[in-house]
């Protein structure tokens, strides 16, 4: 990770910049906003910078929004002065950092801003398997697609085979396509010139030319828009990019890597994708396998993340009861490595004493899992279930109600939403462990759907749409990416009906803080 540090820091800057490296960042400093605005232009960059509260923090952002630089900035100060806590995060800063630099609270910042952890846990034979074809071909610089279902780790393993490659010394950069507005990304992958737009003030490199000689990761590649996707294909082409305002190209030596959990094949019959950049991207593919497909990963995975998140919470050690993993193992995973990786903090913080048992453990909703694995999203013996129902409670737990079978939501991989609900009848898996031949229909017709069904009825495909992208949305904490990849369809689709949404007077989730900048 590339840390640009920006001001004096009246002479803790050294003792910053020392943990920082320490924990495995490149660190670079300046001592004026200028200064890291030149440095942010050139090739060089960052992927995050820590600047001194004393400095005009808005002045310096609203620079990065007018030349189109999107980058995290946490401000840092002497001691806890409140008052300038609340002006940088007014301003736009994401964190506040008080100093004398501590070593513990650096690096959860610069883990939970740049999201710095690459390491990959595996054990099951299908994913060993997966690994050895991409380090059989990180050598060579054939361009990569990695594909795979939202959570596997596609970017983590971009990063494995940039670490076994010729390049492992240069550069990698990632771009997450989905993330960043249409009008943004040209300038971010390309850069621009002086003057070439409103805002433009000094020439700007993109990301071809921060990752010249290294590796290039174009995340979630499927959601660029045509127009830029011919631009692409003449850079991987031609081996040069033409910044925005430039009528000289710039010779660039890139190796490309791009993920998807989209079917680009499809995408491309569909005519939202180029053919012929597909070909010249995918000349080698690496296909993930979902956690569901990899059951073996699951008990190492969760001691992984369970080790982690009590380290992280300053809590003792903690294990896994029998009882607990088997009702790991059973789950759908549907969310993949990341929704367990969510589920194991939050059974951190919920279990108590050193071991972690099923009622620490709080599952996806029923309408995401396929049939015959649903679980209640808080166990019913869970201490947030009935906070109050122990020794010393006030209040009387509700006695437990018999839980009637709910049909569970065909959430399709990618495309429109579902317009037909209730357990498929036979015919082969799916994708998501689901009938690949829907017989929602004929289920409800012969009386089987269940009171999950039975509560559609009557209801418009419009209104259940909707009730669907927003409560997904909550579940998501605002964050329209992720909610956008559980419901299968395209970030633009999703942003257009919230849109609607709102000017309906409807209640829509705000972004996430990942995402306030762009959304």
């Amino acid at each position: 990770m590339r840390l640009l540090i920006v001001g004096t820091l009246e002479g803790y800057i050294t003792a910053a910049g020392k943990i920082a490296m320490k924990r495995g960042a490149k660190v670079s400093h300046t001592d004026s906003i200028e200064g890291a605005l030149n440095a942010l232009r050139a090739a060089a960059g960052a992927d995050l910078v820590m600047i001194d509260v004393k400095l005009d923090i808005a002045t310096f952002i609203d620079s990065l929004k007018s030349e189109r630089i999107t980058i995290p900035v946490v401000a840092c100060g002497i001691g806890t002065d409140a008052a300038a806590a609340v002006r940088a995060i007014r301003a736009g800063a994401k964190e506040y950092l008080p100093l004398p630099p501590n070593a513990e609270l650096i690096a959860a910042v610069l883990e939970a801003v740049a999201e710095e952890s690459h390491s990959i846990v595996c054990s099951d034979p299908a994913m060993l398997a997966t690994l050895r074809l991409a380090e059989q071909v990180a050598p060579s610089d054939a361009s990569v697609m990695i594909t795979g279902e939202s959570g596997t780790g596609k970017e983590l393993m971009a990063r494995f085979i940039h670490r076994k490659s010729r390049r492992s010394g240069e550069p990698f950069v990632a771009v997450n396509c989905a993330a960043i507005p249409e009008n943004l990304l040209e300038s971010e992958l390309f850069g621009h010139e002086k003057g070439a737009f409103t805002g433009a003030v000094a020439r700007r490199l993109g990301k071809f030319e921060e990752a010249n000689n290294g590796t290039l990761l174009l995340d979630e590649l499927s959601e660029m828009h045509p127009r830029l996707q011919a631009k692409l294909l003449r850079a991987i082409q031609e081996k040069e990019i033409d910044r925005i305002g430039s009528s000289q190209p710039v010779k660039v030596n890139v190796r490309l890597i791009a993920t998807s959990n989209r079917n680009l094949e499809a995408e491309v019959r569909a005519g939202n994708f180029r053919e012929d950049l597909y070909f010249r991207l995918n000349v080698f593919s690496v296909a993930i396998p979902s956690l569901r497909e990899r059951p073996a990963d699951i008990p190492m995975i969760a001691e992984h993340f369970l080790k982690k998140y009590a380290e992280a919470n300053g809590l003792g050690e903690k294990r896994l009861t029998e009882d607990a993993l088997l009702m790991l193992k059973a789950h759908h995973w549907r969310g993949n490595v990341r929704e367990l990786e969510n589920t194991m903090h939050r059974a951190v913080l919920l279990s108590r004493g050193e071991e972690v048992g099923p009622e620490a453990i709080m599952l996806t909703s029923k309408l995401l899992a396929p049939e015959g694995s649903a679980q209640a999203s808080i166990p019913t013996d869970s201490p947030v279930a009935n906070p109050f129902a122990g020794p010393a409670g006030t209040v009387p737990a509700a006695p437990a109600q018999p839980q009637q079978p709910s049909a569970p939501l065909v959430v399709p991989p990618q495309g429109a939403l579902p317009t037909s609900y209730g357990p498929p009848k036979g015919g082969k898996p799916g994708p998501y462990g689901m009938a690949a031949n829907s017989s929602a229909a004929a289920a409800a017709s012969a009386g089987t759907s269940g009171a999950g069904l039975a509560a559609l009825i009557g209801r418009t495909v419009a209104d259940v749409e909707r009730d669907l992208i927003l409560e997904t949305l909550t579940h998501c904490l605002g964050n329209r990416t992720h909610a956008a990849n559980i419901l299968g369809i395209s970030i633009r689709t999703l942003r257009n009906k919230l849109k609607q949404y709102g000017d309906e007077g409807r209640s829509v989730p705000t972004p996430g803080n990942d995402e306030r900048a762009t959304a």
